[in-house]
Parts: structure tokens; sequence; C-alpha cells
């Protein structure tokens, strides 16, 4: 007897409560029949539907970050940027893969390699912080430019890249996770400076941009996060949680007020030792990847303000006075010469401090045990800093807050990790220094690309990080800050100190401050400040090539007024870059149009010196002391013509 659907279905409910022998009376089946229907029920799908089930999730969720892709949601985290020119530079979004709200993500360097090594080439990567990236004086302060001027006049011949990879705000996890990319790049030698951010920075444990304490999650979250998919569910994590918290504390503040979560993290706690251990498990992978690749490795010792830098918050710490006690026992001990005392007491100050903002001397000892490990050199910093320091400590003089150098601790940091690159026989082997080793500081340092302009902006953001929290406890932070208050704090005197200001406002970038103050002394006739404002934007930006391709670009870019290149000017900025033939032509232009011009004059006889027509340059000059005898340097430029017509 065939059964129907409907009396199947009968036959299997009642089969929980009836047994094989009562359903076959109460349908009138023999029991076999009732135990074909109930195996039927029981018989398991085929693998097809097994595999469908399995495999149609995945193709929904390829489906979704394709399309996703197409239409170019969110952010691509690929690691490298092709910028033309055969040229990578790091991707300048890679900075929003480590923060979980996008508000908070550092801007990246734009130091830049070629994508195909050049055989003889020298390539250095820098990887840390934000005081390996340079702040406050980045980019042209940082240390690693004292490390790529330095290599650039001792090897003229050798293709030099040092690339700064160093961002604000992150922490080790960011550094493991951009290492296999490095390595990937051939570098010659990587230089490691970090250490300070393992609390608050980016995938701390003490910080608001974390995803837990679990190493294992945490790369696995990094790995997730180069997919929009992921960045889709954040986002819409991130909006729905918008819609019930309060809009008024969204983005007040700085970016290292921000950060810190757990602000009170005491010495030897969990959370603490929870720090301690992620930078030892992370910088041991890194070095372990290094090694394994064969690429050598620097590492530097951490430094940060100990005389200067009162403990930012002192509570009660079990088994030890509170920090602000220490401190004070410190600046009894300096006060009667017990300098190893005062040191001692400093850092152990600094170790008690509850807002972890300076790295804790167990940092430094995890760095001194990683470098015997894997036998990578280790710069002492910190002492090198001590020995440059008034009673052998180091605070304001080199250190601009808590823990950032100044310019010189910056070209400190710079010359101390290059000796060691020398002793170390880290330099390059293709060509022979050009230059005696004991003479290479004091001209690096005479060659170094950096102006006042990049001084003021970098001093300018330091007053403003110290109207805020943790400086002051009562803050009116930056979001809120008026045109009027920047000025007030401030306190601009000249047009240089204006378009400083302009860029701490975020009125203007980096890139046109400079082209602000060079026009301003184009238009001034100081063609030396506006020649040293043009080479800082072609040192920072190479791939530009030349002078006439920068002023090209950014003329299209509508940052430049042409009219301000006059004869005169595009003469004088020829004789200054040594474009001899090209200034003849353009001041000769230019006394054409004005003959009785003194000043056009003594450049164009100067141009004639330089291009060995000595007769020229005579008659040019005697014309121009004929109109105005006492012009500058007019008498002795004749002598000198004279000279060598002798």
């Amino acid at each position: 007897m065939k059964a129907s659907r409907d009396i199947k279905d009968q036959v299997l409910a009642d089969k929980g409560r009836l047994s094989i022998k009562e359903i076959s009376r109460k349908y009138n089946f023999s029991r076999s029949e009732v135990k074909s229907i109930i195996q039927a029920s029981q018989r398991k799908p085929p693998k097809w539907f097994y595999a469908v089930l399995v495999s149609l999730p995945i193709i929904l969720l390829v489906l979704l970050e394709v399309s996703l892709r197409i239409v170019n949601y969110g952010y691509n985290f690929d690691q490298w940027k092709d910028i033309g020119e055969g040229k990578y530079t790091l991707n300048p979004d890679i900075g929003k893969k480590y923060f979980t709200d996008s508000k908070f993500a550092p801007s990246t360097g734009e130091d830049e390699f070629d994508i195909h090594k050049k055989a003889n080439a020298f390539r250095v990567f820098v990887l840390g912080e934000s005081s390996a990236e340079g702040f406050p004086y980045s980019p042209m302060g940082s240390f690693s430019r004292y490390i790529r001027r330095r290599l650039e006049l001792v090897y003229p011949k050798t293709p030099i890249e040092v690339v700064n990879l160093g961002m604000t705000a992150i922490s080790s996890y960011t550094l493991l996770d951009l290492l296999p990319g490095v390595l990937d790049q051939k570098p010659d030698l990587i230089l490691i400076y970090t250490g300070h951010n393992e609390y608050y920075g980016a995938l701390g444990v003490g910080s608001v941009q974390s995803f837990g304490s679990s190493s294992a999650l945490i790369r696995l979250m990094l790995y997730l996060n180069s997919f929009r998919t992921t960045q889709l569910v954040r986002n819409s994590f991130h909006w729905v949680f918008s819609l019930f918290s309060s809009r008024n504390n969204s983005d007040a503040g700085t970016l290292m007020s921000n950060m810190a979560k757990d602000k009170y993290i005491l010495l030897n706690s969990k959370l603490f030792n929870e720090g301690v251990e992620q930078f030892r498990e992370n910088m041991t992978d890194i070095l372990m990847l290094a090694r394994n690749r064969g690429v050598p490795v620097i590492l530097g010792r951490l430094v940060s303000n100990l005389k200067d830098q009162k403990p930012f918050i002192s509570v009660s710490t079990p088994g030890y006075q509170t920090a602000d006690q220490v401190y004070q026992e410190a600046e009894n001990a300096l006060a009667g010469n017990r300098f190893a005392e005062a040191d001692s007491l400093f850092k152990l100050a600094k170790d008690l401090d509850a807002l972890r903002f300076r790295a804790p001397e167990e940092m430094n000892k995890i760095i001194d045990d990683l470098g015997s490990e894997f036998h990578d050199p280790v710069v002492p910093i910190d002492s090198i800093f001590d020995a440059e320091s008034p009673d052998g400590i180091v605070g304001d003089n080199l250190i601009i807050d808590h823990l950032h150098p100044n310019v010189e601790g910056y070209k400190l940091v710079g010359k101390a990790f290059y000796d060691c690159m020398e002793k170390a026989g880290y330099l390059p082997e293709a060509e022979k220094p050009e230059i005696p080793f004991d003479e290479q500081d004091s001209l690096t340092r005479a060659n170094f690309m950096f102006t006042k302009l990049d001084s003021i902006m970098g001093n300018d953001g330091i007053t403003i990080l110290k109207e805020n929290w943790p400086y002051v406890k009562t803050s009116k932070v930056m979001s809120n800050f008026h045109q009027r208050d920047f000025v007030d704090l401030l306190h601009p005197r000249d047009f240089i100190d204006s378009i400083a200001m302009y860029k701490i406002e975020g009125r203007i970038t980096w890139t046109d401050a400079h082209l602000l103050a060079a026009a301003a002394y184009l238009r001034m006739n100081d063609i030396k400040d506006y020649l040293r404002h043009i080479n800082i934007l072609l040192y920072q930006y190479p791939a530009l090539k030349d002078y006439n391709t920068l002023i090209t670009y950014f003329y299209y870019r509508n940052k430049i007024d042409m009219s301000d290149y006059t004869s005169e000017r595009v003469g004088i900025i020829q004789l200054y870059r040594g474009k001899y033939d090209d200034a003849v032509k353009y001041l000769t232009e230019a006394l054409n149009s004005n003959p009785k011009d003194p000043a056009v004059l003594y450049h164009l006889s100067q141009a004639y010196l330089k291009e060995k027509d000595f007769k020229s340059a005579l008659e040019i000059i005697e014309r121009c002391l004929i109109l105005k005898p006492n012009y500058p340097g007019a008498n002795d430029l004749r002598r000198q013509i004279m000279n060598t017509l002798k």
C-alpha cells in the first residue's frame, strides 16, 4: 500500500509516542511499511546539498566584497602606492587600518623609493611611532632625514633611499603588520625606534582603539580589516552606536588625549604587565622575520623627558611612594649634586606615573635583551641624550614635550644611528666615502634641509598640544578653537609666523606653507630664502625632478602666481642655481627693459664672471658703479674681476 504524504507525516508525528505495532494498527500498515517510512525520514541528504549549504554564504560574501570594491567603498589597504615615474610611497590610507574609528587615523610620510631597486642602491627603512616620524617637525626634522642627508653627502654616486614609515599613535602591532611588505622591498637595513605607545597607541592594552589583549584576535582583525566587507560591518556598527551616543565629545581634544582609554595603569599591575608582554612578543616576531630574510636591524633604546616633566598622574602604588613624592626626591638629589641618585629617582618617578605616555624602563630592558638574543646592535639613545644634558640627565634641553626630541635632539638620534651603522659595517659598500668620518656630522648639520618655517610650525604644534589634557586639567580643545584663540596663543610677529599659524589651524598644507613662504620672499626679491623653500619642496618630492617641473606643477595647481616671475627675478634665480647661461639671458632681457637698474647690472656682471666672460663682467659692473657708486658688493665684485684679468 502506498502511503500519501499526509499519512507519512502523521506516522512520523506519532513515532515518538506510539510503538511501531500501534502505528501499524492505527493506519492499517504492515510493520515493515511503518519502518520503511521512518527510515526514509532519517535518510541523510545528498552530498551536494551540504556543498551548497556551505558554499552559499561564502559565495554571497565574495559577491558582496567584489561589489564593494567595484563601487570603491571603503579603503584600499595595499601597503604601497604607485605614484608614477617608477616610484612607490606608503599608502596614505594605511593608517586607517589600525584604528577602529577613522577620525583617529594618523597621516603617513611621503618618502618615495624605486619600485624596481637599482643594483647599486642603498635602501633603509625606518619603523616606529611619532618619534620616528619626527613629530612635531616632520617631515624635514626627523632623524631619518639626518641619516638620508649624511648618506647623500658621503656617497654621492650611490642612489640613497631612506624611507620613514613612522606614524603617530601606533603600537608594535602596526610595525609587525607592515614588516612583511617592507622585507619584500629588499631593504639593506631596518632601523627601529619604538615602545612608547604599547599602552595607549592603536591596539595597545589601554587604548580606545583596541580589540582586547588577545594577540591572535588582534592579528586576525588586522587581516580582516583589509576586506571591504569588514569595513562595511565596522562602519555600520559605528553608525548605529553614534545614534545612541552623545555628539558633544565625538572628536574633542588632541589625538594624544583621545587615545588614552584606561588612563590609570599602575606599575606592575595586570594591564602594565600585559603591555610589557605585548611589546616583547611583537618585537620578538619582528626580529625573527627580519633574521629569516637576512635583513640587518638596528634597535634604539627609548628616551623621554626625565628632569623637566613631572608625572602626569600621581596615585598610590602598592610598595612605592607616589610618583610626585619620588619626583620631589629626585629634584632634591639633583640640587644636592647627587646626580646618579637623581637619575635613578627621575626614572622611577616616570615609571610610577600612572598615565603611560612615556615607556617604562622595562621596555629598554626588553630592547637590550632582544638585541643580545638576535645579535642586533642596540643604540643607547637615552645614554647619549644624558651625556649631552646638563648634570647628565635629559630634560627640556633635548626634549620638546614629554618624549619627542627637539630638532637638535633628532639630529643627535640620527647621528647615533649613523655611528652605529658605521661601526656595524652597515653602510654602502659599492662606493668609498668621499668625506672623512670625523667631518661628516658637521657637514651634514650645515646642509640639513630645514627652515625657520619648519621650526615654527613644529613649536606652534607643541604650544597647542600643551593647551590640552593632560598638560592642563581643564583645556579648550582644538576643535573648539577660533582664529582669535590661535592668535592669542601663538603671537605671530611676521609673515612666516602667520603662515605657520595657518598650517596649525589646518587651513593650508605643509606644502602650501612652503609655497606661500617662497612666494613672499620672491616678492621681496629675497632670492636666497625663496630658493631655500623651493629646494625644500624638491627634496621632499624628488619625483618632480627639477626646478622647472616643480614650478610648472604648482602653477597648474594654482599655487603660484607666474606674474611674480619677472625677467630680473628669474635671472637672479638661475644665477643662484648655477644656470649661468639662463641668468645672462634673463638679466639681459631685464636690462633692456630698465637699463638704469643697478641690481640688474650687479647680478648680470656676476653671471658673466661665472661664465668667465671677464671683459663683459667688468664693463657691466662699471656701469653699475657709475649709476650707484656704493651699491652693496659692487666694488668687491670689480676687484675680484680685475684680479682675474691680471
